[in-house]
């Protein structure tokens, strides 16, 4: 297999486990408006409160987003002001993408995780829980979606950064 297929076949493992992950994501948003609803309704309609129901909708409001972002940065769904960037051609636009994650996305995913690795840690260490009385026991698995969000935008943006260079080379539209 020749370089070009092997970082292309890299690219595209990364680009089908994030597509995966996005895929799964998105039926959380589904549940999340379901569980609202469900809030809504047994607080104003039967006086009755859960507190880890309406954390669940914290839960998934995160994983849907932190979870979500590699799968949007794959689709180049992220904001952006194009103002300049729209009339470039598609090499400039390669160009543009490549310079944005080598010195933006990868520096400061790599950051998140390092400041973020020790928190994590130690939430697990303590298999932390809510601090409200009848909330979710986990609060690790939230603080985990940090790392798992830097993981997997780092991964996305390894495979957009294959994808740009391969464009820039001239072996790849």
């Amino acid at each position: 297999m020749s370089l070009v297929g092997a970082v292309s076949s890299v690219s595209a493992t990364i680009d089908v486990i994030n597509k995966r992950i996005g895929e799964c994501v998105s039926y959380f948003t589904f549940l999340m408006a379901a569980v609202t609803f469900a809030v809504v309704v047994l607080r104003y309609g039967f006086n009755l409160g859960w507190i880890a129901m309406q954390e669940s909708v914290v839960y998934l409001h995160a994983a849907v987003f932190l979870l979500g972002s590699a799968y949007t940065l794959q689709h180049d769904g992220h904001v952006r002001v194009d103002v300049f960037y729209r009339g470039f051609s598609h090499r400039r636009k390669a160009l543009v993408n490549l310079v944005g994650t080598l010195f933006l996305l990868l520096p400061v995913m790599t950051f998140i995780t390092a400041v973020s690795w020790h928190y994590v840690f130690e939430s697990w260490r303590t298999l932390e829980g809510s601090m409200e009385s009848g909330g979710l026991p986990f609060l690790y698995v939230l603080k985990s979606f940090i790392l798992l969000f830097s993981f997997t935008m780092f991964l996305q943006g390894i495979s957009e950064a294959i994808k740009q260079s391969l464009i820039l080379a001239g072996v790849s539209k």
